[in-house]
C-alpha cells in the first residue's frame, strides 16, 4: 500500500478518533475573522463537562490568576480565544480511548508522555523572551498524534514497530517507515489537517523531530516547533533508558534553537518533574511520583560505574550510592519546600500572594464551621497610590509597597495571614476575632502607617491607607459564602474611600457604617 492509499485508509477508518462537537465547532469558529469572545464563550458553555474542566484549570496554579474566575465567559475574556481553544482540544485529546484490539502499545504511558511533552513545551517557551505561550501546551500534547492513530487503527502492525525498537534494531521513525512506508509525523499531520487545525498546531506535528525542516517565514511557528522538539528531548530524559544522552542533546539544542542561557536551562530541568506531576491533577491523569532530572542522571551514572565492578566492590558502591541518594533526596525535599514557599509568596513585598490567601481563607472558614468561631477580614488599599506612582515613579512605588507590607507584618499576630490582594490592595485574615477587635486592629494599623517614615534615603513620603472590615461566624450565618464575605470587606473599603480615605469602616448587614 503506497503512502496516499494508506492515508486514505486512515482517514476513512472507523477507528479514527472523532473530536467532540464543541471542539470541532470551536476550530471552525476560531478560523473566522469575525468571531468574538462572546461567540466562543457561548459555544463552550454548551458543554458542561468541558466548561467545568476549563474553570478548574483556570483557577489553579497552572495560570495563577489573582482573581477567581467564575464563568466560562469570564475565562474566555481573561485567557483569550487561542488559550481556550488549546484547553478544549487538550481535554478532548486526553479523552480519546485506546484500541479495542489487544496490542503492545501502552496507551496509558502514551497519555503520560504526551502530557509531559505539553508541560515541557510550555515550560521551555515561558523562558523565551516575547514568545506567545497561548497554544504551546496543545502543540506539545499533539506532537505524537500520529503514533496514537497508527497504533489504534493498525495494532498488529504497530506491534512490529515496538518489537524493532525494543530489540535496538531501529529508531522509531525508521521502524515505522519499514512497516508502513510512512512515519507518525506524516500521519499526525494528515489527521490534524483533516480536523481543520491551523498551521500553528499542524506544523509542530510535522517537524517536531527535525525543526530545521520548518523553514517558513512565521517566526512564531518556528519558535513553537523548536520548543516542541526540545520537549521531546526533555521527556526522553524522564522516560528513556538513556537519559544522559538526551540530557546532552537538550542542553546543546536549547542554546542553539532558542538561545536559552545556562541559568534558564537549569531552571527548566529543575522544575519539569514538579510541573508534570502538578498538571496531572488538573487534567485528571494519575501520575506516579516522578523523579527529578538530577536524580535520574545520578542513578544513570551509578549504573554505568557499576558495570565492571566485582561483587564486593559493587556492594560497597551500592551502599555509598544509597547514602548519596538519601542525602540527595533530603536536599531535593529542602529545595522543593523553598519552591513551594516561592509559589505562595509575593515576589516584591515578601507577604503571601493572592493564591495563598484564597487557600488560607478556605481553611479558616472550614475551621470556623467546625468550631463555631468568629472570623474577621481586613481589606486595605494605599490611598492615591496611582497618583503617587505618576509623581515619584515606580521604583518609589515599589519601595512604599515593600515597607507598607513590613508594617502590616510587624503589627499583627503570628497566626494572622497578611497577603497582597493585587496592586496596592492588601488583605489580612484575623482568625477567632470579633468585629470590635478587628476594627481595633485595623485602626492600630492605620495609625502605624500614617505615622511611619517611608524614607528611601532620597526622599521621605507620607502614606495613608483606607480599611474595610468584615466579620462573620460562618457556622451560624445563613447562606454564608466566601465571596460574599470578601465582598462585604470590599464594600466597607469603598465606603472608607468615599468618606475621605485614611479611615476604618466596618460592614454591617443593615448598611449602617461607622468610622474611627
Amino acid at each position: 500500500m503506497n503512502q496516499e492509499d494508506l492515508l486514505k485508509t486512515i482517514l476513512q477508518s472507523d477507528e479514527l478518533p472523532t473530536l467532540p462537537t464543541v471542539a470541532s465547532q470551536l476550530i471552525t469558529l476560531t478560523s473566522r475573522e469575525d468571531t468574538t469572545l462572546a461567540d466562543i464563550g457561548n459555544l463552550v458553555a454548551q458543554d458542561i463537562s468541558i466548561s467545568a474542566k476549563i474553570l478548574k484549570v483556570s483557577n489553579s496554579a497552572f495560570y495563577s490568576f489573582p482573581q477567581q474566575i467564575g464563568s466560562i465567559k469570564q475565562a474566555v475574556s481573561i485567557l483569550g480565544m487561542n488559550a481556550v481553544r488549546s484547553l478544549v482540544l487538550s481535554f478532548s485529546f486526553l479523552t480519546i480511548k485506546g484500541s479495542k484490539k489487544q496490542s503492545r502499545f501502552d496507551f496509558t504511558k502514551f497519555w503520560e508522555r504526551s502530557l509531559a511533552s505539553a508541560v515541557a513545551s510550555r515550560l521551555i517557551l515561558e523562558n523565551v523572551k516575547d514568545a506567545d505561550t497561548e497554544q504551546i501546551f496543545i502543540s506539545g500534547l499533539l506532537q505524537n498524534l500520529g503514533e496514537l492513530i497508527l497504533a489504534k487503527i493498525f495494532p498488529e502492525e504497530y506491534d512490529k514497530v515496538i518489537a524493532a525498537i525494543e530489540d535496538d534494531q531501529q529508531d522509531l521513525l525508521s521502524a515505522e517507515k519499514a512497516v508502513f512506508g510512512i512515519d507518525h509525523t506524516i500521519v499526525g499531520t494528515a489527521v490534524a489537517r483533516n480536523w481543520g487545525f491551523p498551521d500553528i498546531l499542524v506544523l509542530p506535528i510535522l517537524h517536531h523531530h527535525d525543526p530545521a525542516d520548518c523553514d517558513g517565514k512565521n517566526s512564531h511557528i518556528r519558535t513553537t516547533v523548536g520548543a516542541v522538539y526540545l520537549s521531546d528531548l526533555l521527556v526522553n530524559i524522564l522516560f528513556s533508558e538513556k537519559p544522559e544522552k538526551y540530557h546532552q542533546q537538550f542542553r546543546k539544542q536549547a542554546t542553539k534553537l532558542l538561545k536559552l542561557s545556562p541559568a534558564e536551562i537549569e531552571k527548566i530541568l529543575d522544575q519539569v518533574h514538579l510541573k508534570f506531576k502538578e498538571a496531572g491533577t488538573y487534567f485528571n491523569l494519575k501520575i506516579k511520583s516522578t523523579k527529578s532530572v538530577q536524580e535520574i542522571l545520578q542513578e544513570a551514572n551509578i549504573k554505568l560505574s557499576l558495570i565492571n565492578l566485582d561483587y564486593d566492590q559493587m556492594n560497597k558502591q551500592l551502599i555509598l550510592a544509597k547514602i548519596h541518594l538519601e542525602n540527595l533526596t533530603q536536599e531535593l525535599e529542602s529545595k522543593n519546600k523553598i519552591l513551594d514557599n516561592l509559589a505562595n509568596v509575593d515576589g516584591l513585598t515578601g507577604v503571601y500572594n493572592h493564591r495563598y490567601f484564597q487557600n488560607s481563607l478556605d481553611q479558616e472558614i472550614s475551621r470556623c464551621m467546625r468550631n463555631g468561631s468568629s472570623l474577621s477580614l481586613l481589606l486595605l488599599d494605599i490611598d492615591h497610590f496611582k497618583k503617587f506612582n505618576d509623581t515619584y515613579g515606580h521604583q518609589a512605588g515599589d519601595f512604599v509597597l515593600t515597607e507598607f507590607a513590613k508594617i502590616l507584618r510587624d503589627n499583627v499576630r503570628k497566626h494572622d495571614v497578611v497577603a497582597r490582594y493585587g496592586g496596592e490592595e492588601f488583605v489580612i485574615i484575623l482568625p477567632e476575632t470579633g468585629k470590635d477587635e478587628a476594627v481595633s486592629v485595623a485602626e492600630k494599623l492605620r495609625v502605624a502607617i500614617e505615622t511611619a517614615a517611608f524614607d528611601d534615603n532620597r526622599e521621605s513620603y507620607n502614606v495613608t491607607a483606607s480599611f474595610g472590615v468584615s466579620n462573620s461566624t460562618p457556622a451560624t450565618e445563613d447562606n454564608f459564602s466566601k465571596d460574599n464575605f470578601i465582598g462585604q470587606a470590599d464594600q466597607a473599603l469603598y465606603q472608607a474611600k468615599e468618606k475621605g480615605r485614611n479611615k476604618v469602616i466596618a460592614y454591617t448587614p443593615k448598611k449602617k457604617w461607622y468610622s474611627l
